[in-house]
């Protein structure tokens, strides 16, 4: 199924069928920022999820700087991946989720491999990412995608650089 992995820049299209597939398989705080709003998937939290994604339709050169991925397998919607520039020129940190039912399937490798694919044709020369030590399929994916690791503070810091390792097709 990893082979079937494509990624949509979201947009209102695709919008809610991400909202759909986040409430459903997805906890709030795994999929968004924090906001002050009742807990689980509540009216306010579905709205500040739109928010959230809407502010970044502008991409890498937009307010946000980041581009966000539908995460698509099989025609479904089934997460989310994104870059995000950062301060130092060339480089942008990327972050993603997918719903329950998606993991441990190879998607969010081939996802990632996508991303580091069109980072590099947006002028990009390495991506980083940062997550947490027990979080084994991310840390297992950044390292199927040659990220070296380093553990500092009970966080996992990945770095994968575009300029060394061209991507594997996607």
């Amino acid at each position: 199924m990893a082979g079937t992995v494509r990624l949509e820049p979201v947009d209102e299209a695709n919008l809610e069928s991400l909202l759909s597939v986040a409430a459903a398989e997805a906890e709030p705080i795994d999929v968004m920022p924090p906001v002050d709003a009742p807990a689980g998937w509540s009216l306010a939290r579905r709205e500040a999820f739109r928010d959230f994604h809407r502010a970044s339709f502008g991409g890498l050169d937009g307010p946000t700087r980041t581009l966000m991925f539908a995460v698509c397998a099989g025609g479904e919607v089934v997460g989310m991946i994104r870059m995000t520039r950062c301060d130092a020129p060339g480089v942008v940190e990327t972050g993603m989720w997918l719903g329950r039912s998606a993991r441990g399937q190879g998607l969010g490798a081939a996802a990632l491999r996508q991303l580091l694919n069109a980072a590099a044709a947006a002028g990009m020369h390495s991506v980083v990412a940062e997550t947490t030590p027990d979080n084994l399929g991310a840390v297992a994916v950044l390292r199927n995608c040659g990220a070296k690791l380093r553990e500092d503070d009970h966080k996992v810091y990945a770095e994968i650089s575009l300029d060394a390792t061209p991507p594997a097709a996607g």
